[in-house]
């Protein structure tokens, strides 16, 4: 988060990124538990860690030790919540999230809501907490702690349904929402055609939801999808906030080839 006159408030780096039309690749936490995870994505490259308390065990405290963790690293913490409830965004970013990812948003009406949960007032209705990780726990009078996170703060909502790709034009709209990500996997899913992201059908999601975000200045992203050259085409189509990979599989992958040069061996 920056502010000419704070040094201790956090910067995001997703955000800059994309607002200065680069790409910002996250890397996606599933097996990780330990604070030194965005150290880790950081000596990777990464830009930001997509925490992921959707489908797994990982706990608030968790995802909460993680985010605060990242907070100096300039890995920028964001979480995928597990349902559209409010205290499961407050909670998290009370705690030190940089944004908040919500997954299965259909309609302009969830996604608005997301919003109303995720920003103070004016903009949406959240709480007010205490000292913020984020702001150094500086403090800081209200009115100016709440636009700076206001500001910051980087609300996503997933796409996963043609219902939702359909009202795509009306979830980028509105006012709040900063990146329509579409869930790659679940989308080809509920299409009856899991895994073919080659599919017109695909592509024409993310036409789409590229064309919804440029007329409305938002950003587009790619989850569920790692194939190098499906990963180009739809970057080259103008999806920006990407998830590069989980570490599950980065773990899989380099311990599978690992292995296999070793039995080669002999």
């Amino acid at each position: 988060m920056e502010n000419n006159n704070c040094d201790y408030i956090v910067k995001n780096t997703a955000k800059q990124l994309l607002d200065n039309g680069s790409l910002a690749v996250g890397m996606g936490v599933r097996q990780g538990r330990t604070a030194d995870t965005a150290k880790v994505a950081k000596a990777c490259g990464f830009d930001w860690l997509f925490i992921d308390m959707e489908h797994n065990s990982m706990d608030v405290d968790n995802a909460v030790q993680m985010c605060v963790a990242a907070l100096d690293t300039g890995v920028t913490p964001i979480v995928r919540v597990p349902s559209h409830h409010h205290f499961h965004a407050t909670r998290l970013l009370d705690g030190g999230a940089m944004g908040i990812i919500f997954p299965h948003i259909d309609t302009p009406d969830q996604a608005r809501e997301a919003v109303l949960n995720c920003r103070f007032p004016p903009i949406g209705n959240r709480s007010i907490p205490g000292g913020l990780p984020q702001l150094g726990f500086a403090a800081l009078p209200q009115s100016e702690s709440c636009d700076i996170f206001n500001q910051n703060l980087l609300v996503i909502v997933m796409l996963e349904t043609e219902e939702a790709i359909s009202n795509a034009d009306d979830i980028a709209a509105i006012d709040g929402v900063d990146i329509l990500l579409i869930g790659s996997s679940d989308l080809a899913a509920s299409m009856h055609i899991p895994g073919d992201f080659y599919h017109p059908k695909i592509e024409a999601a993310y036409d789409n939801v590229i064309s919804a975000c440029r007329k409305h200045k938002k950003h587009p992203g790619m989850g569920g999808i790692y194939d190098n050259k499906v990963m180009e085409k739809y970057v080259m189509k103008g999806a920006r906030f990407l998830l590069g990979g989980s570490d599950l599989s980065f773990i899989i992958s380099a311990g599978s080839n690992r292995r296999a040069f070793l039995d080669s061996l002999l």
